[in-house]
């Protein structure tokens, strides 16, 4: 049982990146539906970070797990901004359609994907290299069942509860936060008392993409152990991820024990031994059936403090204000 909550807990990072990168551009006022096509491209950046600093080893057994680490989140972070920011300029910029723009970025984001890991990652540096990104806490073995349930884990891991936690923090208690939803509920009204509107959504949009980004990276280099075969499961997480904001009612505190939802789920067809196709299909589509019952609730109770911005999916025209 602690070997399948272990699994379930540590997939649920996956679903923390995603999520709250989502919810963070979703609080600018865009629906960013290439969540899918960016965290494949933190997967590809990642990827090819860490092979660049393992291939200047000269034993790529023995590699600087700092360095190693800086490697592989600030490539994957650069390659998804540079996908998001490909979203800012068509949605922010030109006005084009959200939803399109985002659909048209998750399939240029997994062939880009697919294009990199074939032919610029080494992935034979992957796997040795895996073994150090995802080693646990030192000090998960002496703490016995609790310390293997909640300290045997990457710092990726850790990285991710940090991010949704001082996402929460930053949306709800500083002004920053404030101008951010504010742009998301009015823009009209944030631009009238001086808030930079396109400002804020850029700045949301390319640190919202950076962070999905790192639920790529965690997938291959953490989870998988440095295998990566292609880009259809990475991307299917990603539209989960998507679904889990509607599922976390727009809340980063509320997506960390929404991802280990998810991730219970997603884990649930190795628990059972489900070998059919159809079998984990159905299992498949339980989180999404859980997000519509959740997204009726909300239209239902109709409370405010658990809708989606206001503007959401929404350009803004400055002259028609």
């Amino acid at each position: 049982m602690i070997s399948f909550l272990q699994s379930a807990i540590r997939f649920s990072a996956v679903f923390i990146y995603g999520c709250v990168g989502e919810i963070i551009t979703e609080k600018s006022g865009h629906l960013n539906l290439g969540i899918p096509g960016i965290m494949c491209g933190g997967t590809a950046g990642g990827c090819l970070g860490v092979s660049i600093y393992m291939s200047t080893l000269s034993n790529p057994n023995a590699p600087n797990y700092i360095l190693l680490l800086l490697f592989a989140i600030v490539f994957a972070a650069l390659f998804a901004a540079f996908l998001g920011g490909i979203y800012a300029f068509l949605t922010v910029s030109l006005k084009c359609n959200q939803n399109i723009s985002g659909l048209a970025l998750t399939t240029f984001g997994a062939g880009f994907t697919q294009f990199i890991m074939d032919n610029y990652v080494n992935h034979d540096m992957l796997s040795p290299a895996s073994t150090y990104v995802a080693k646990s806490l030192p000090f998960a073995d002496k703490l016995g069942a609790f310390g293997e349930l909640f300290f045997s884990y990457g710092m990726l891991f850790y990285i991710a509860v940090a991010v949704a936690v001082a996402a929460l923090i930053i949306l709800k208690k500083t002004k920053v936060g404030l101008r951010l939803r504010a742009v998301g509920e009015n823009p009209a009204a944030a631009d009238a008392v001086g808030i930079e509107v396109n400002k804020y959504k850029y700045l949301a949009i390319l640190i919202g993409s950076a962070i999905a980004g790192l639920g790529g990276l965690f997938y291959v280099m953490d989870f998988a152990q440095g295998m990566y075969e292609n880009y259809s499961t990475i991307e299917s997480y990603g539209w989960l991820s998507i679904a889990l904001v509607i599922f976390s009612l727009w809340n980063p505190g509320i997506a960390i024990l929404g991802s280990i939802v998810f991730g219970t789920l997603d884990s649930l067809s190795t628990k059972l031994g489900l070998t059919s196709a159809a079998q984990n299909a159905l299992l498949g589509l339980i989180p999404y059936v859980v997000t519509v019952i959740v997204l009726l609730a909300v239209s239902i109770t109709g409370s405010k403090k658990i809708q989606p911005p206001a503007s959401l999916g929404i350009n803004y025209f400055r002259e028609e204000r």
